[in-house]
Order: structure tokens, then sequence, then C-alpha cells
């Protein structure tokens, strides 16, 4: 298979991992005889010091004319400091995802067993823990009509029809490939636009037998996830919902820099992290590539190279139980690793495998 993936490196510690995850995906194309051509992208505040925008045309332009995007991160301390700023990095996410029409973020929340100790709550809670959170990802009060002046200021969480019903299919569609049990999350004792989120669901529900769909209130739900987690298989939700309870979700495996993401839609899909450009850490050789590594394994499995993506999973599972682990996850007696020596670790094991 030939690939074409825009690189979209990004700031802080995307660099870094990026280079561990392209490394990664050329050894898997090298062993499976694809053949892969990388395009790098600027964006983020990168974007905004070199032309002064967070996502340009030229990276537009990059991203359509591939068949997938890898990205790493965007943020600068500069800009999070300063409320004035008038462009920000994450206005360049944001432009992405509506440029692209990336309607759907897809979020495993798997838990590792040789890290559940790391995990903020009891092991025998989050052992066995798997599950996705969609979240819908071009609507709502991110992109609804704003206002703000000195004394007040609101943001419109607008949905359509034709907007749920995508995310819905989408998430049925995964339910369905797993244990077939989907949780609409809404508040729709509280909110119109909830009330017509699960008005649809509803309606859609029957037309997938199948499936085992419920219902829950966000706040019901951010509850659940820490009490039980393992009751969860699939999860949708709103826009800004979603961003809050993926991120949640994120805490249950004990590290942010253990789980990777797919945006997917009307165009280009892209495969990134879930964590931010952590700035403190740039060129400190410290960062988790791994995140980034299973995004590139996500990024096979989209394209139906199920055995590709297969091998990564492997080789990152294989790191874990070698001790091969960054500073933050590092067993007590392991050695010292970094960025580049994991990333190093992984792709020796794919070329051997």
């Amino acid at each position: 298979m030939d690939l074409k993936i825009a690189v979209l490196p990004g700031d802080g510690i995307g660099p870094e991992i990026s280079e561990q995850g392209v490394a990664v995906m050329t050894a898997v194309c090298e062993k499976f005889g694809h053949k892969v051509e990388y395009t790098y992208a600027i964006c983020g505040a990168d974007a905004i010091d070199k032309v002064g925008d967070p996502f340009p045309e030229e990276t537009y332009r990059a991203c359509m004319d591939a068949d997938a995007v890898l990205f790493s991160a965007v943020g600068d301390p500069k800009f999070d400091n300063d409320p004035t700023a008038k462009v920000r990095p994450e206005q360049g996410l944001l432009a992405m995802r509506k440029k692209l029409g990336l309607f759907a973020n897809i979020r495993p929340v798997e838990t590792f067993d040789c890290l559940v100790h790391k995990s903020p709550l009891k092991e025998e809670l989050v052992r066995g823990a798997d599950f996705i959170c969609i979240r819908e990802l071009t609507g709502g009060m991110y992109f609804g009509e704003k206002y703000q002046d000195d004394e007040k200021a609101y943001d419109t969480n607008a949905y359509t029809r034709p907007e749920i019903e995508r995310i819905l299919k989408t998430a049925y569609e995964y339910a369905r490939r797993r244990r077939r049990h989907l949780t609409v999350v809404d508040k729709a004792n509280v909110l119109a636009s909830s009330r017509l989120w699960r008005q649809i669901a509803k309606e859609m529900a029957p037309q997938y037998p199948d499936v085992e769909t419920d219902f829950m209130y966000v706040d019901n739900a951010a509850m659940r996830m820490i009490q039980e987690p393992k009751f969860f298989d699939v999860m949708v939700t709103e826009n800004t919902f979603g961003d809050i309870l993926t991120d949640e979700g994120s805490c249950i495996t004990g590290s942010m820099g253990l789980l990777p993401s797919a945006s997917t839609g009307e165009h280009t899909p892209v495969f990134e992290p879930i964590h931010g450009s952590w700035p403190q850490a740039k060129g400190l050789n410290i960062a988790n590539p791994l995140a980034q590594i299973l995004s590139v394994a996500m990024l096979f499995e989209y394209f139906n190279l199920a055995e590709e993506g297969a091998l990564i999973r492997r080789a990152v599972n294989a790191s874990l139980d070698a001790l091969v682990r960054t500073p933050e996850i590092q067993a007590e007696g392991g050695g010292k690793y970094g960025t580049k020596e994991v990333g190093a670790w992984i792709v020796d094991y794919i070329r051997e495998a």
C-alpha cells in the first residue's frame, strides 16, 4: 500500500515525539512492504511565529493532499499567559478540525496491567477497563456564536439534526465492533440541545437492535467513570462534555502519555496523542512517545492494516514489560530511558519481529 502522510510536529515536545512516531511508521512500512511519503507542515505557536497563522493555508493543503495526518501537539506559555492575544495556537487545532470536517474524535481508554498501580484509582476498579469515548468535534459551544464585553459574555451551544445523527451513527458502528453497548451522555434535564440529542438517539436506537443503548446525564457519567470505569464500552457525547470526560478518562490509566486518538470525518483523518505540548519538557528527552506511537497503530488500523497495528501494540507492551519506559511511568529499579531510547527500542523490536 502507498501512504501519503502529512506530519505536523507542532510545539513543545511535539517534534520529539513526532520523530519517534515517524520512525515507527517507517519501520512498519519497511517490514510489510508499504511505501510511505511524508510531507512536513507547521502549525500552532510555531506557525504563528513563522507566518502569523496557527493553521496556514499551506498546511491545510498538505493535510488535504495526504491520506492521513500524524499530528503531535500545540500550545505555548507565552500565549497561555496573555489573555489579550488575538491569535492562539489552539485556534489552529480548531481550524484543522473545522476545515477537514473532523466531526468525530475517537479516544480509547485502555489500561495496561503492568501500570495499573500508577492509576489514582484502586487497582480492582481499573484493571480490565477498556472503553472508547466518541466526542462530537465541530459543533457546540466551541464553534457557536460568541460574545464578550466587560460586563457580559456568552457562548452558544447549537446543534443540528444532521450533526447529531452522523456522530451517533459513528458511535453505533464502533459499538457493533466491540461489546455492543452504547452510552449516550447528555444533560437533557437542563439543556435544550441535549434534549435534541436524546430525542434523535431514541429515534435511531431501533435501527441498531443488536446494540444496548442507555442514557446518562454528564454529571452522573463523570462519577460513574471513577466509580465503575468497566461499565462503559462506547460513550458518545457533545463537544464540551466530551472534552472534559475524555481528559478524565485518560487519568484512569495513570498517564496521559499512553493514550492515542483519532479524529475522522469528511476529509483526511488525523491521528494524535491526547496529551498537550508540555513546553516545560521541551528538549529534555523525557516525554513519553507511546501515545504518539499508538496513534500510528490507530492510523494503520484505520486503513484496515490490522496486522501492522497489532505489531505496534505488541512492541509497546513489550517495552513496558521490559521496563523500557520514560521517567513518569518507570518502575523502581528500572533503567533510565528517554524519548529517543524508548522509540529506538520499539523500532528495533519491530524490525526483529
